[in-house]
């Protein structure tokens, strides 16, 4: 397994297994590629990537902190911080947990260990995409999806309750986010309160008829679902060929084309980006 990173926050727990004789060789698992890159703050200033990267020998976990609707909040790149880990350590031990569940109760121990309150508190998107001999999974978790590919050709797991409320204008202010926030009728997210991740998006696919699956930020999925610059088949072929870091090259091209977002409005003008191939070929 092969994986690049640029973010030092992000943990990848190595994949090694110990026959009866002590030698290391390897299961049959997936080459794991990744690309990350640092937006800018809604003033148009670099300032750290909020998205979180982890890698274990049986799953992929990306996380991306939201902008917190309030000063007073700590970041959302915090929280997604110190949830990718406690989620990565969930996995690492007891491997066959129900998805739902390892992300339930890594919300409830940041909850517990920081003092965080829902409804008052920093939140962040999650997805996973987990593996085994015969199965792969999915949890998707707000607006960073998972795409798999594969016998069953292009499926697009994806969370578009946030998309859905923004696009009826339902989401006008930071008041309406607080509302619509773990609400029934609203959008769903990890925060403080572990009831959201029941509301996840779930899928599974038989081991055997996965080729490849991609994990996106928003700031990524973006070139697809409002750009237009490439479909997600195409998406594959370019991290395939040149690498995750291509894709992210075509979406900020393309930003920096449009530096006013004239042609695609947006609060700023370069998200912060996460794209993870996992290449089951």
């Amino acid at each position: 397994m092969k994986a690049t990173f640029t973010e030092s926050d992000s943990l990848m727990v190595p994949f090694t297994d110990l026959g009866p004789s002590g030698a290391s060789y390897s299961r049959d698992v997936p080459e794991i590629s990744t690309a990350e890159r640092a937006g800018v703050g809604a003033d148009g200033r670099p300032r750290p990537t909020e998205d979180h990267v982890a890698l274990l020998d049986h799953a992929v976990l990306v996380l991306d902190g939201a902008t917190s609707p309030s000063p007073d909040l700590p970041p959302g790149g915090w929280y997604a911080g110190l949830l990718v880990d406690r989620l990565a350590g969930e996995l690492h031990d007891r491997p066959r947990e129900d998805l739902g569940g390892a992300l339930a109760n890594a919300i409830s121990a940041v909850a517990r260990e920081h003092g965080l309150e829902p409804g008052h508190s920093p939140s962040s998107t999650v997805s996973m995409v987990r593996w085994d001999e015969s199965e792969v999974e999915a949890l998707v978790l707000a607006d960073s999806p998972v795409v798999a590919f594969g016998r069953f050709g292009t499926d697009v797991v994806s969370d578009d309750r946030l998309v859905s409320l923004r696009g009826g204008g339902l989401l006008q202010t930071g008041a309406d986010v607080r509302r619509l926030r773990n609400a029934e009728n609203g959008f769903w997210v990890a925060e403080a309160d572990p009831a959201a991740a029941h509301k996840a998006v779930r899928r599974s696919w038989p081991r055997a008829d996965v080729d490849a699956v991609l994990v996106a930020t928003d700031g990524v999925a973006v070139g697809v679902d409002e750009y237009g610059l490439f479909d997600w088949p195409e998406v594959l072929q370019l991290a395939k060929t040149d690498g995750p870091e291509a894709v992210l090259d075509v979406v900020r091209a393309a930003e920096n084309d449009d530096p006013d977002a004239v042609r695609w409005p947006r609060a700023k003008r370069h998200d912060d980006q996460v794209l993870v191939l996992a290449d089951f070929g």
